[in-house]
């Protein structure tokens, strides 16, 4: 080849080598590296592994870009550098895809070309001591036709103990079989001397860790925590009121979008600014049988099928739901046709604040002790004219040791029981007490005249109430009166009132209550004509069918007198008289007439 110039000079080319030496130059300049140019093969059957750290390790700051092809990788990955990815990685389900520098989840969703697996694979590295405390999906939305079993997902771990953030996503629910409630109807055996435990179960492989548990003498939302196929035997998050010592019971696996139950223990885990949209598909959220300190926050459960959050055990201990909206799927239905319930607590310390709950059969149903219950919104009612309304706070535990402050409870009332007692008749437990009602807002509408905003329902007799405040609240039915506020369900038992001490309740404001009630009551009583012994009847005023056991003051207005006589002295008083022990007997040395102010209380202060 002759190359000849302006000038008439010829430059003769023989012969032509042609080199890549874009490897000392050009790749500098370029922003990425290509997994490609270390060896990855991409076509899902070569481990590409090696490649992908040889690439990460060249990069230095620059992006790993893993270019179009399916990469297989056979081991543990991690990226130092970001990572693009243009095509996609299948890994084992063992192993980890760490992106340290982009841990986020669009690009778990980018590098496994699948929204659940994505999500599977980035709290696989958030659990498994990456440097990453949180993980964010970035607002995206995950389409999930199946539960997602979190252990699974996160590597088989057995235990977590370490603080961990999921936030700002949506989990979006798609119909499918992997939704059906799992039933198993099965005989067994039950002992009080061993009451978290079922013994000679029949088909006790087929029935599942997690499993809702009903029967005879069984309380509301007991579960199975453990099971132990080779002794035939299932353990319970709590024990049974009534069963018989062989009877058949009923076992319901609900389907959960997150599901820990895999876990032995987990804590510290927070679910931020998500939606779970169950879409009367699934149910939200299982928790661990065991663990501390589960935080949801600022989250909406929407349209759950059966429930929102589960605990089957210990898992709940320390809990805090702050600032969620958990709405129904059955907002349609009459009270007395739903079934689900928006959460449940087996241990202590639970902080609920600042929540929304719409129209479930149940709000919550709380065991353990130490509960503080602040600021929350929930409702229960229907359009039925004199219609029938549940418990929204169904407390299982005679001294809750809890606070109760600042709510608005609405077509609702707070149940109190014993239902999770093996024994569940006195004998040498707490009363029901430890408990604080303050500054809450009672509202109900169309109510029959029957309804009640506080219950105590006792499974066995003997009980009664040792330290009590209701104070400060404000009671307001629409359209129409109720009789009275509190009461009584003496469906198993009623209460034992002659043992009633340390008992507040006073402060309240009543509208449209025909009887409000009080303790301790001051009354005005007057007397028309000379008698000597003046009856004065408390007991309307006062809570849960108090009988009169103290008298605190007898204040005369005006003058005592007797025909013509004032009369200076003061009365001596009976107390626990009449039929039902609620009247006082008010005894004066002569006969007379006149008005007093009487100050009595319905149980022993101290």
């Amino acid at each position: 080849m002759d190359l000849t110039g302006p000038n008439g000079g010829v430059v003769r080319i023989d012969d032509i080598a042609i080199e890549d030496v874009t490897s000392f130059w050009l790749r500098d300049m370029m922003d990425w590296v290509d997994v490609r140019d270390y060896g990855a093969i991409g076509d899902g059957v070569t481990d590409d592994q090696p490649a992908f750290e040889a690439a990460d390790a060249a990069a230095q700051g620059r992006q790993v870009l893993v270019s179009k092809g399916i990469y297989f990788l056979a081991d543990d990955v991690t990226f130092e550098n970001r990572a693009r990815f243009e095509g996609k990685v299948v890994m084992p389900d063992d192993k980890r895809l760490t992106l340290t520098k982009n841990f986020d989840l669009p690009s778990y969703i980018d590098a496994f070309g699948d929204e659940v697996t994505g999500f599977k694979k980035a709290i696989h590295t958030l659990f498994s001591f990456s440097d990453h405390e949180s993980l964010d999906m970035c607002g995206r939305r995950i389409e999930v036709d199946a539960p997602i079993d979190v252990r699974a997902a996160a590597g088989g771990l057995d235990a977590f103990n370490t603080r961990r953030v999921i936030r700002n996503g949506q989990f979006n629910v798609v119909s499918g079989a992997d939704w059906t409630t799992d039933e198993v109807v099965s005989t067994a055996s039950y002992s009080k001397t061993n009451p978290l435990v079922l013994t000679g179960v029949a088909n006790v492989a087929q029935i599942q860790i997690g499993s809702h548990v009903s029967g005879n003498g069984v309380g509301r939302e007991i579960y199975v925590k453990a099971r132990n196929v080779g002794a035939g035997t299932l353990t319970l998050s709590q024990p049974l009121f009534g069963a018989a010592s062989t009877q058949t019971y009923t076992f319901k696996r609900f389907k959960y979008i997150l599901d820990f139950s895999g876990f032995s223990q987990f804590s510290r885990l927070t679910l931020a600014d998500i939606e779970f949209q169950c879409s009367g598909i699934s149910s939200g959220i299982m928790l661990p049988p065991e663990g501390l300190t589960f935080n949801l926050r600022d989250c909406f459960i929407t349209k759950p099928k059966d429930r929102g959050i589960t605990s089957i055990g210990g898992g709940c201990q320390g809990m805090l739901i702050d600032g969620c909206q958990f709405l129904s799927n059955e907002q349609s239905l009459r009270v007395q046709d739903r079934t689900s319930i928006a959460l449940n607590v087996n241990s202590n310390d639970v902080k609920i604040r600042d929540n929304r709950v719409v129209l479930f059969a149940h709000f919550a149903v709380l065991a353990g002790t130490g509960h503080v219950i602040c600021g929350n919104h929930w409702f229960q009612g229907d359009s039925e004219a004199n219609g029938i309304r549940n418990g929204g706070l169904i407390l299982a535990g005679t001294n809750m040791k809890s606070t109760i402050i600042g709510n608005y409870i609405d077509n609702s009332s707070i149940e109190w029981t014993n239902e999770y007692e093996v024994e569940p008749e006195f004998a040498n437990q707490y009363y029901f007490g430890g408990l604080s009602i303050t500054g809450n807002i009672f509202t109900a509408s169309d109510v029959a005249p029957w309804f009640r905003w506080i219950v105590i329902k006792p499974y066995g007799p003997n009980h009664s109430i040792q330290g009590l405040t209701v104070s400060g609240n404000v009671f307001r039915p629409v359209n129409g009166n109720i009789d009275r506020v509190e009461g009584i369900d003496s469906t198993y038992a009623d209460l034992n009132k002659a043992n009633y001490r340390n008992i507040l309740f006073e402060g309240n404001a009543f509208n449209a209550v025909n009887q409000p009630v009080y303790n301790p009551v001051t009354l005005k009583h007057a007397e028309a004509s000379d008698t000597t012994t003046w009856n004065v009847d408390f007991g309307p005023y006062f809570p849960f069918g108090g009988r009169t056991k103290s008298v605190q003051g007898i204040v005369p207005e005006g003058k005592i007198q007797s025909g013509t006589t004032t009369v200076y002295t003061l009365p001596y008083a009976n107390t626990g008289q009449g039929a039902t022990g609620s009247e006082i007997k008010l005894n004066w040395a002569s006969a007379c007439r006149g008005s007093v102010h009487l100050t009595a209380r319905m149980d022993n202060p101290l």
